[in-house]
């Protein structure tokens, strides 16, 4: 199961090893269909990667932060840092291998 992350749980959540982040909200339909790939994959990398995802109507700041403009935007970290970003609904198999390059 993909980890809810807040301002609070965040930056514990991505400080070390791969993390892909899902900024999605419960009213978009491209989110509704990206969803259950990134809980599949949460459970495929369990102990390889970490999954987070982020409600953007509950955590407007973290969205800002990272210059969340439409959603879904799925973000890629690697200790801490932001490595890769993707707008938009992405494939299994591509989030897969993008995770994968950073392990």
């Amino acid at each position: 199961m993909a980890q809810v992350l807040t301002k609070d749980n965040f930056n514990s959540s991505i400080e070390s090893g791969v993390t892909l982040v899902d900024f999605w909200a419960p009213w978009c339909g491209p989110c509704k269909m990206q969803l259950p790939i990134v809980e599949e994959l949460s459970t495929e990398l369990a102990g390889t990667a970490n999954i987070g995802k982020i409600n953007v109507d509950e955590e407007p700041e973290l969205a800002s932060q990272f210059g969340v403009m439409s959603i879904p935007t799925l973000i890629l970290f690697k200790d801490g840092q932001p490595v890769d970003k993707m707008v938009g609904l992405q494939s299994k198999d591509s989030l897969k291998n993008k995770i994968q390059g950073q392990i």
